[in-house]
């Protein structure tokens, strides 16, 4: 072989032996939700497990839970700092400074059931007001879903309304703003401390889930009652970003965080929807009382005031409400399953 076939085999090997391209490092993101870990397994965690394994290493989300990183209410200004790239919570409770962010968590009697949430934001135009509400600040709003009904679960018997005076309860701001009107003195601590809470007697219970949530993080072991009447049939909870590496993401991994997304509010709809049933029906740790329908109807016809009051305080809020009302009386007029029989 000549010297010049030498050297062309040389290059050609060379070039066959070229070592591999250096793999990318993941995007990495920290996401932290409103709920503690043993809530959260059921709420976020399937989201996050379901995104990771789907991004096949091109993206990993680290999850977070309730207070891990910085307290619930401070988690809007974390997102917009870069703090935390993502959250899973309701607008109320992380104090979000936007015009719609009383209605997060629970708004009084804005909802009966977990699928009036989904139905509200893309059949009646919340999500369009939701969009445009977190423009410009920062963060961007993703998706809202339904999840449990805000009851009472408490160490004291309720049968009236009257049973409401005095009750120091854990709940979410804009709900407890309402419920002062009864009586009730709402308490601000940590997630993972109101069970102790309620044993040192700082609390006498939570009007802040339904009774799926008390049996799942330990509430039912350490109140006695689970009130039936509600002030909500559904929590109102959204998913957010920071807006600058939400942009800088690759479209299809947008596309494949939606679809995760959206498909973890099917898996908490059924869990929760179920849940629900089962534990009034079986559940051996909670004793059920109810409030007479004649008697909870000045809670219902206080909530109307309330919501009268909220939309003269702005042209936004009174668009939502107004949704609010038109949904209302559509249900109403569709009777059962949906509203008022």
């Amino acid at each position: 072989m000549t010297k010049a076939g030498v050297a062309a085999g040389a290059a050609a090997g060379t070039a066959l032996a070229a070592p591999p391209a250096i793999a990318q490092e993941p995007i990495r993101w920290r996401m932290q939700t409103y709920a503690g870990a043993t809530l959260g397994q059921y709420v976020t965690q399937p989201f996050v497990d379901a995104f990771n394994k789907a991004a096949n290493g091109e993206m990993v989300i680290e999850l977070f839970f309730a207070d891990q990183i910085v307290p619930t209410g401070e988690l809007f200004r974390a997102m917009q700092a870069g703090t935390i790239d993502a959250v899973h919570s309701d607008d109320d409770s992380m104090a979000s400074p936007v015009e719609v962010g009383l209605f997060g968590g629970y708004f009084p009697f804005a909802t009966r059931s977990i699928l009036d949430v989904p139905v509200l934001f893309q059949q009646y135009g919340l999500a369009d007001i939701w969009r445009e509400a977190y423009s410009g600040t920062g963060v961007v709003w993703l998706s809202a879903a339904g999840q449990d009904p805000c009851n009472f679960n408490t160490k004291k018997e309720i049968t009236s309304v009257a049973d409401l005076d005095g009750l120091k309860l854990y709940t979410f701001p804009t709900a407890g703003r309402f419920l002062t009107q009864f009586g009730v003195v709402p308490v601000s601590i940590p997630y993972e401390d109101a069970e102790v809470a309620v044993q040192t007697g700082e609390l006498d219970g939570m009007s802040w889930s339904g009774i799926t949530e008390d049996y799942t993080v330990g509430w039912a072991d350490v109140t006695d009652y689970f009130l039936t009447n509600n002030i909500s049939g559904a929590w109102i909870g959204s998913w957010f970003a920071n807006e600058e590496k939400w942009n800088a993401l690759p479209e299809h991994l947008k596309a494949l965080y939606i679809s995760c997304m959206e498909a973890t509010h099917t898996f908490r709809n059924q869990w929760y929807w179920g849940g629900e049933a089962k534990l009034r029906a079986t559940g051996d740790k909670l004793q059920l009382r109810s409030v007479p329908a004649s008697d909870w109807k000045q809670v219902e016809d206080a909530a109307k005031v309330f919501w009268d009051e909220i939309a003269a305080e702005s042209e936004t809020k009174a668009k939502v409400i107004s949704i609010f009302k038109e949904y209302n009386s559509v249900i109403n007029a569709a009777g059962f399953p949906y509203g008022e029989s």
